[in-house]
């Protein structure tokens, strides 16, 4: 017989400890949270990195530096193929992408990218364009405009 083979019989889940169930339960009269004070009491919760008196992690670690992070700009991606629902000649903006369901905020920039291909001649415009997308509707006769 092999360790693991016995552990997923017994052992492996603890029961549930039932409190406030008297004192032989062993967790009765107080049920674990001491007497007296805000932890005793219903709804009372640590503040988040609290570590009782030591102190909190977020203040042990050195804060040095820069992040760019809140200034990158997230773009909502479009493929070339995804345009091919588009009728002949038509401009597409982001409204249009947006009506067509392509994305989800015309007010945030979109990317346009060069997967798959596209038959339609189309003005597209975007806030960027890969270079093989724009080649992609430069070749069928269409233009791909920066916005």
């Amino acid at each position: 017989m092999k360790l693991d083979e016995i552990l997923h019989l017994a052992g492996r889940h603890k029961p549930r400890k039932r409190r406030g169930r008297g004192t032989g339960s062993g967790h009765g009269k107080t049920s674990g949270r001491g007497s007296k004070g805000a932890g005793s009491r219903a709804g009372w919760k640590a503040r988040l990195g609290k570590e009782g008196g030591q102190n909190p992690l977020f203040g042990r670690i050195p804060k040095r530096g820069f992040s760019n992070a809140p200034f990158r700009v997230v773009y909502q991606v479009v493929n070339v193929c995804d345009l091919e629902r588009f009728e002949n000649d038509a401009r597409v903006d982001p409204a249009a992408m947006k009506q067509a369901g392509l994305i989800s905020d015309a007010s945030k920039p979109v990317k346009v990218l060069g997967e798959g291909e596209l038959t339609k001649k189309l003005t597209v415009a975007a806030a960027r364009f890969s270079a093989s997308a724009a080649r992609k509707i430069a070749k069928v006769g269409g233009a791909a405009q920066q916005t």
